[in-house]
């Protein structure tokens, strides 16, 4: 079964807590303070692996979480950091965040890693705190939250040329002749629902993945039949194969085959038309045959090559399948998203700054705090210490909480919620 998409919850851990500790040597008066960081969480981090083919396993393990951070401890000890969480997908797999629908990462080469879901930083200890006015605070950071979030893999098709054209041409049958690989084969649109692969080896010793990737039609670009699905794995594809009957027995003309297949491509990524395209005239053994291909030259101003053969028969193979592998061996890759960074593991796109809070209400009346930065600063607070909460509330005070609150028409005594956490608006 071939599986091309699938969606999985990842979380990178938790920061380790820092700690609040005390030197309790004999000649240092109040013994300052002596509590370490907490460690650092791990990271979710993707990595290819050659071996795999498809994102079946996925289908059965759906959550991947990485370890917390430690925390801090006595005498100024940091917190040991979680090791990253590896996990492990087929190349050609896009990592797309649900929630925005922004490419986190396309990942296509073996060992190639990106972090998917970073581990937060581990909170500080007390001695990070320490002033003259205050060189013994209690006062420390809980650990930074991991990111969170669902993500939608979606597996395209590797292989170094796709044959394309519509249906019933016959590419499934000229795949299942140069190639072990066994698509269904029959008289009727649509056989191919799916993409098949097969590795086809040449006659002088050469060998290159071949896809047969479901039939075209006009409008496929807009998700007209199988449009998107078959669009989507021709991205893949460094050399495009297009097959056209140029028996014509099913009253369609070859070149207006040929140009429709060509403007679907166009339309959905003009990135398709870079790609070197060879042109297969198929069912050469059919009557009529030869006097269409003649006519389709005449017509055809591209310069491609065009190669006659039958698949049913076998004639012309050898040549085309040489010219196939001679094109795919002076092809570059073609990148399909433009990434943020080159590194090999940071894949990151920039992210829209978001607000550090909102504020709405709810139906008890109550004025409810939201926002990635100010529900961060919440689960970093230990609110178990005076001295941290009084911190925290300075900290609200600095981000505009308190100014923006009075405009929206808090008053003195109205409850304000931030996720668990209820406390009043005091003027």
């Amino acid at each position: 079964m071939f599986v091309d998409k699938v969606k999985v919850y990842v979380k990178g851990g938790d920061g380790g807590n820092g700690m609040v500790a005390f030197r309790r040597e004999k000649y240092v008066p109040d013994g300052g303070p002596a509590g370490g960081d907490g460690g650092k969480g791990g990271s979710v981090i993707f990595k290819v692996d050659e071996g795999l083919r498809t994102l079946m396993d996925f289908r059965y393990q759906r959550h991947f979480k990485a370890d917390r951070g430690e925390h801090g401890r006595p005498k100024n000890q940091h917190g040991k950091n979680a090791e990253d969480k590896i996990v492990r997908v087929p190349p050609g797999t896009t990592v797309i965040d649900e929630q925005t629908g922004q490419v986190l990462a396309d990942l296509t080469h073996h060992g190639q890693e990106a972090i998917i879901a970073k581990g937060g930083r581990g909170g500080r200890g007390n001695t990070r705190f320490a002033t003259p006015a205050n060189p013994a605070p209690e006062l420390s950071e809980n650990g930074e939250p991991g990111v969170e979030r669902d993500v939608i893999l979606e597996l395209k098709v590797l292989a170094d040329a796709g044959l394309v054209g519509f249906p019933s041409v016959g590419k499934s049958t000229l795949l299942s002749v140069v190639s072990s690989a066994k698509p269904k084969i029959a008289e009727y649109h649509f056989t191919t629902i799916t993409p098949n692969l097969g590795v086809v080896r040449v006659d002088d010793g050469r060998s290159f993945v071949l896809a047969d990737l479901p039939g075209l039609i006009e409008g496929a670009h807009e998700g007209i039949g199988l449009g998107h699905q078959f669009l989507r794995h021709i991205e893949r594809t460094r050399v495009i194969v297009h097959v056209i009957d140029m028996s014509a027995l099913e009253g369609r003309d070859p070149y207006d085959d040929y140009v429709s297949i060509n403007e679907e491509l166009k339309a959905y990524n003009l990135r398709l038309m870079e790609r070197p395209q060879l042109i297969v005239a198929n069912k050469m053994d059919m009557p009529n045959a030869a006097e269409n291909l003649e006519r389709f030259k005449e017509k055809l101003s591209d310069d491609h090559p065009i190669f006659p053969i039958s698949a049913l028969t076998r004639d012309g193979l050898q040549p085309l399948l040489r010219a196939i592998v001679d094109t795919i061996e002076t092809t570059p890759e073609f990148p399909i998203y433009e990434e943020a960074e080159t590194e090999s593991r940071v894949l990151y796109k920039h992210e829209k700054e978001q607000d550090p809070f909102v504020i709405s209400r709810a139906d008890d009346g109550a004025y409810v705090l939201s926002g990635a930065e100010i529900e961060k600063l919440f689960k970093m607070t230990d609110f178990s210490r005076d001295e941290s909460v009084r911190r925290f509330s300075r900290q609200l005070r600095h981000m505009g909480v308190d100014e923006a609150l009075r405009q929206r028409g808090a008053k003195d005594g109205d409850l304000v919620r931030l996720l668990e956490f209820e406390f009043e608006f005091i003027e």
